[in-house]
């Protein structure tokens, strides 16, 4: 059985745990090593329990606490070599240096990583497979390709980015430059886009749905919650809305 969570999820960071019968993967790791300690207790886990990590680009807010983890835990880091250097990092010896579309296992999970398109130097995402299951974690993209929507369509579970609204993006605080990067093909999925996306890959199919990496200043909740009540009309999907701050609690697929 697989099963997500996520430990924080926005623009000030990013962690979440993907659970197995014979392990815990944790993809990304924005905070601080205390505060993930912390943060993993809600989930009853320590650093040390954590089975490999898995990196999917090198902004800060995904990958500031990597090199204080791995040398903190010992415990296996992957990621592509773009974000290797874009870590200022190199692999040791127990580390995977990955590419896109690569398969690979962490225990009695097969892991493939997907190319996305995002503003980083090799960036991907995860698609996680186990006893006949597929549980995806999609975030930081700025358009859903249709490479995406055909690695994420066979999904029973999924956690997807959220991240804004362009009229409160336009509107926002932020400088005329990143509000472009933004919303620009390359930054990151506004609510419709999500929504789209949701759409094409079968959502009845979908046992729970957990929307990440939501905006602070350029999105709503109730905007969010909106959209999935539109698109996610089946009564067996568990929809979730993850927080900055707070564990989200486990969501398992059956």
């Amino acid at each position: 059985m697989l099963s997500v969570a996520s430990l924080g999820s926005g623009s000030k960071g990013n962690a979440t745990l993907v659970r197995s019968a014979q392990g815990c993967i944790l993809i990304d790791c924005g905070f601080n090593f205390k505060q993930l300690s912390a943060r993993l207790v809600p989930a009853g886990l320590t650093p040390d329990d954590l089975t490999a990590v898995l990196v999917t680009h090198e902004h800060g807010d995904h990958a500031s606490g990597i090199g204080v983890l791995a040398r903190r835990t010992r415990v296996p880091v992957y990621a592509t070599r773009g974000t290797w250097r874009g870590m200022n990092l190199s692999p040791g010896p127990k580390d995977g240096c990955i590419r896109g579309e690569h398969s690979f296992t962490v225990g009695d999970v097969t892991v493939r990583s997907v190319t996305v398109p995002h503003d980083a130097r090799e960036p991907v995402q995860y698609c996680f497979h186990a006893g006949g299951q597929q549980l995806g974690v999609l975030t930081d993209l700025g358009h859903c390709s249709a490479h995406v929507v055909e690695a994420y369509a066979g999904c029973d579970g999924l956690l997807l980015e959220f991240n804004h609204e362009p009229e409160l993006l336009a509107e926002g605080p932020y400088p005329p430059t990143l509000k472009r990067r933004v919303g620009g093909p390359f930054g990151h999925l506004a609510n419709a886009q999500a929504e789209g996306l949701l759409s094409a890959l079968t959502p009845e199919r979908l046992q729970f749905l957990v929307a990440g990496h939501l905006s602070a200043q350029n999105n709503r909740t109730e905007l969010v919650a909106e959209a999935l009540d539109r698109t996610l009309r089946s009564e067996r999907t568990t929809m979730h809305i993850a927080e900055q701050d707070g564990f989200s609690g486990w969501f398992s697929l059956g």
